[in-house]
């Protein structure tokens, strides 16, 4: 048994998730955690809500209150959401804890004693009409580089030129429009990340099985241009984590706040301390999953993020726990995700366009969204969601494949032997045939599935479903009964225990319809099938089960055709 620590980027507070944000993180990292449940693995899954910043702020502001109050609605919000979706976190945080104020202030004393952090007086963009400091990405102008007009303070989005706010050309404010900006002096904390840089090189190129999405973004932050900068861990905002030193005051930046780039990553830590205490448990529950001298040298740590997450995890969030001099883990592995567009552009808060978590719920199961989603993952590149291809993949796949095979076997038994495992007759070639393929094509789906290749997995589940439709067609106990019943019965005997078998390989993906059919079959049995042939005997004759309803219900051309037009928002 192995123990595995898997944490899904942090959702940010501001609002509901779009179906692009919930495929490039915390659905495939719910995914990987189901598996490694079933295949008996120690599993701690981490997540919680981003919740200090600047957009913080703003959407309480729009809510008309107060952002501690906005915050803890909108937690509550997501975690509906999450379990909706049936994401099976071990614990879903919040980094306005008191764990994650606790825990930065004590990181960035360590960074300070270290040598790792600097003062640094900047000057910065303040916006009169909005009483405030503006976060780069809240200022907005023409790129020196390219001239696109709607560049931001930190990057054009167009160029991917890495910028400084006094770089635009007619910088305005992004919140509220206003050019009546002035540049005002302001002294910052920054992590020196600079000094970290071949201790930080040398620790990514040792990752020689990392995807090339984590690596390749991570050099080129490391390399490109005049290479890694060091980064401010600090902002002139009134939420979020005090500065400071431990637990001492820090002299100079009174009424400051940490970055929530800088104590967002830190609540994975500080998420799992909250579980522990939610648990009636001591330090040393948590401790035992991330300070290698308190037992976690032997936890193998994978990070589940969409590719914009990339170069916090690898440089900053590393850099933060090695500058600590603390025995803290660090990651084994970053699974990273390109974009999810939506209909031939891209999912649009402002716009309502898309499918948001809350809407894809009212419309449809979870298990409908989770199919689709994992089995077209934005992998190797984005990907897009199209209303024929999502009807299709559910006809076809969950409806046609799977769910007709539940239904034709458990109708048929109920007709001809009644609602028990028939007993009779013996097994031939044909079966033997199927226990091989099966067990080939399983043990393929666990390999791709411990090197989490979703779509791969998903598509050699499909084929384990296939070969189970195909034996029936080959088989035909339907025709067999009516010249030898015993045949018939083993050939159905089979069939059930293959439903059983189903349920479990199917889990991860599909934990409704699993849970279904392990009802159906009258079973609690949830032990991975290691030995096939085993595995298809486990329901004994005159074990009783029950005929379930239709597991997936068709989706209709008239449903595809309103959820369309529904959804389609205002088009840029």
């Amino acid at each position: 048994m192995a123990r595995i620590l898997i944490t899904s980027a942090l959702p940010y507070i501001n609002g509901i998730k779009h179906l692009g944000n919930l495929v490039g993180s915390q659905l495939p990292a719910d995914l990987y955690a189901r598996y490694m449940r079933a295949r008996g693995h120690e599993v701690m899954f981490i997540c919680a809500t981003d919740e200090h910043g600047t957009p913080a702020e703003l959407a309480a502001a729009k809510a008309k209150k107060p952002v501690a109050e906005y915050c803890a609605e909108m937690h509550e919000v997501q975690a509906d959401l999450a379990a909706g979706f049936r994401l099976s976190f071990d614990h879903f945080g919040r980094s306005s804890s008191p764990q994650n104020h606790k825990l930065t202030q004590h990181m960035a004393g360590r960074l300070k004693a270290a040598g790792l952090i600097s003062e640094v007086s900047e000057k910065q963009v303040y916006s009169n009409a909005d009483g405030r400091f503006l976060p780069d990405r809240y200022i907005e102008g023409t790129c020196p580089n390219c001239g696109y007009d709607r560049a931001r303070g930190d990057q054009c989005e167009n160029c991917t030129k890495q910028l400084d706010p006094t770089d635009l050309i007619n910088p305005r404010s992004a919140i509220s429009g206003s050019t009546d900006l002035e540049v005002r002096e302001t002294k910052h904390l920054f992590l020196r990340q600079r000094d970290m840089r071949d201790q930080l090189r040398d620790w990514i190129k040792s990752k020689k099985d990392w995807p090339i999405l984590t690596t390749s973004i991570a050099l080129k932050w490391l390399d490109d241009g005049d290479g890694l900068q060091d980064r401010g861990i600090t902002r002139d905002l009134d939420w979020g984590i005090p500065v400071k030193d431990g637990e001492a005051e820090w002299p100079g930046m009174e009424g400051k706040v940490f970055y929530v780039w800088f104590d967002a990553p830190i609540e994975y830590i500080a998420a799992t301390a909250e579980w522990a205490e939610a648990q009636g448990l001591g330090d040393e529950a948590w401790e035992r999953w991330w300070r290698t001298d308190k037992g976690a040298d032997d936890v193998r740590y994978i990070e589940f993020m969409g590719k914009d997450n990339v170069p916090f995890h690898t440089l900053s969030f590393p850099a933060t726990l090695m500058g600590s001099g603390e025995p803290w883990k660090l990651v084994d592995y970053i699974k990273s995700f390109n974009y999810l567009n939506y209909d031939g552009g891209q999912f649009s808060t402002s716009q309502g366009r898309g499918v948001f978590m809350d809407q894809a719920l009212s419309i449809l199961p979870p298990d409908f969204w989770r199919w689709w989603l994992l089995s077209h993952a934005p992998e190797s590149s984005d990907s897009e969601f199209t209303w024929e291809n999502f009807q299709a993949s559910v006809n076809k796949d969950l409806a046609d494949v799977l769910g007709n095979l539940v239904s034709r076997v458990t109708k048929f038994c109920r007709s001809k032997f009644g609602e028990v495992v028939p007993e009779g007759g013996s097994l031939g070639p044909r079966e033997e045939k199927l226990v091989a393929d099966l067990t080939e094509k399983l043990r393929s789906y666990e390999a791709l599935m411990e090197a989490m290749e979703v779509r791969k997995s998903s598509a050699e589940l499909r084929a384990l479903w296939v070969l189970g439709n195909e034996y029936l067609q080959e088989a035909a106990p339907w025709s067999t009964f009516k010249t030898d019943p015993d045949l018939a019965a083993a050939q159905v005997r089979l069939a059930l225990n293959l439903i059983r078998l189903y349920a479990v390989v199917s889990q991860p993906f599909i934990p409704d319809a699993a849970q279904a059919m392990m009802d159906a079959m009258g079973c609690t049995d949830w032990s991975w099938p290691g030995d096939v042939g085993a595995a298809l005997s486990l329901l004994p004759a005159g074990h009783a089960f029950t005929t379930p309803d239709v597991l997936f219900a068709k989706i209709t051309d008239e449903a595809r055709e309103d959820w369309q037009s529904r959804f389609a928002g205002i088009r840029a």
